[in-house]
């Protein structure tokens, strides 16, 4: 039996001596017990270096995917297919086997013995090569580490649209923090001036005013036109006068207008940072935008995990994705699946009517899974297939409302096409 293991120095190739004494795991582990046992059964038969750290990293690499590299490609032919050997190689990775199996056609194992050879290999691999001493393959393994981990860092298909997932994670937390502080201010002063409440019902606008008025009683000396409309004012002026509200002290005030201040703020940045969200939205994913918008198109990303993920589910997942909860609930009741989870907040569902939501849904769905992959797996310039696709939906939907459809780019080609089909129909009428 024959042993590829890569070590962070190069392509090591063992030959075992006696493979009854590996046939089974306890054999192995006693075998390979200590380094004097180790160099009698297993000898070194070739070994290939690496020239440097980038040779070692695209072994490596390729390793990783299980794939077979030039290098390791011309290090088996050198050492096995020329010299006409037959016996079997111990690979560490069964997707590695089938791959050095169906370029090289040569038989490949892989089982818990194999394992534990390996394992037994690593333990005893400073006397098993020669020298080299423990404290030099610590230092190739540690450069060929932050290698092979900048490497991965710097070319991860998912790195780009991680700060998609993130950006639109914190502007849900944002909202609900908005939303918690916002009433937090109307309940407190709400007790101050009831009455406001239902005059200003904007959140922002309403501790605005707060901020700018403080006590009820500055409210006619106060001038609200950067935060009100007139009318609004005049009746905001028009309720102090008879408030019911209790009367509050100057501590308590500058508590509320300090909360008046993290409401605004907080808003402040949710507009910075949903601008934010759109630039990476157009630049990521421009054709999913065009379908969907920023919204709903960072939601589908942050719920599959990446885009790349996204761009791997067939149109009926994408279009149930976000409803996991009710499918399976459906599915063991019995009752009918879900038409639609995170895809109906679209702009596209929202303007059909209630009957055809879920046919319009799916055929959303489908655009956008094309659109989706046209993003994902485009490299370089992106081309703009969202335009097209969501016209197809929105004839879809005038189709389904009894209008006009709109005459797609390239459709008119067929039309003669069609005549030609609808007449041979028409003349195998009577069949």
């Amino acid at each position: 039996m024959l042993v590829l293991y890569e070590t962070p120095a190069g392509y090591a190739l063992f030959k075992i001596q006696d493979d009854s004494k590996v046939a089974d795991v306890d054999d192995v582990t006693s075998n390979f017990a200590d380094a004097d046992k180790a160099s009698k059964l297993c000898k070194l038969k070739a070994f290939h270096k690496f020239e440097d750290t980038s040779e070692a990293l695209v072994a490596a690499t390729a390793m990783l995917e299980s794939t077979v590299s030039k290098p390791l490609k011309k290090f088996l032919q050198k050492n096995i297919i020329s010299k006409n050997l037959t016996d079997e190689l111990a690979v560490y990775e069964k997707g590695l086997g089938r791959a050095i199996n169906k370029k090289l056609e040569i038989n490949c194992i892989y089982n818990d013995s194999v394992l534990e050879i390996m394992r037994g290999i690593r333990g005893n691999l400073e006397k098993l090569l020669g020298g080299t001493t423990d404290a030099d393959l610590n230092v190739m393994r540690l450069g060929l580490a932050h290698s092979l981990g900048r490497h991965k860092l710097q070319f991860s298909p998912d790195k780009v649209d991680t700060m998609v997932v993130q950006a639109i994670g914190l502007l849900d937390e944002l909202d609900k923090e908005l939303n918690t502080y916002a009433m937090r201010v109307r309940e407190w002063y709400g007790w101050h001036f009831p009455e406001m409440g239902k005059i200003v019902t904007e959140n922002v606008p309403y501790a605005k005013v707060v901020k700018k008025m403080g006590m009820r009683e500055q409210c006619v000396a106060c001038d609200f036109a950067d935060i009100l409309d007139e009318e609004t004012e005049q009746e905001l002026k028009e309720a102090v006068q008879v408030s019911m509200g209790t009367e509050v002290s100057e501590d308590d005030m500058s508590n509320i207008q300090a909360l008046c201040d993290q409401v605004i703020d907080l808003s402040d940045y949710r507009v910075q940072l949903y601008e934010y969200l759109q630039n990476r939205m157009r630049a990521i994913a421009p054709n999913l935008t065009t379908m969907v918008g920023e919204l709903v198109g960072a939601r589908l990303i942050a719920h599959a995990g990446s885009l790349m993920t996204l761009a791997k589910h067939p149109a009926s997942t994408v279009q149930i994705l976000g409803a996991e909860k009710a499918l399976f609930r459906a599915l063991k009741s019995k009752h009918d699946t879900p038409k639609y989870g995170l895809i109906y907040h679209a702009s596209l569902i929202g303007q059909a009517p209630p009957k055809h939501k879920g046919k319009i849904s799916r055929v959303l769905a489908a655009k956008c899974a094309l659109s989706i992959r046209v993003d994902a797996l485009t490299s370089g310039d992106i081309p703009m297939v969202g335009v097209e696709h969501r016209q197809a939906v929105e004839n879809r939907l005038r189709q389904l409302e009894g209008g006009a459809m709109t005459a797609l780019s390239g459709s008119a080609k067929d039309k003669k096409g069609a005549s030609k089909y609808k007449a041979e129909a028409g003349s195998g009428a009577g069949y």
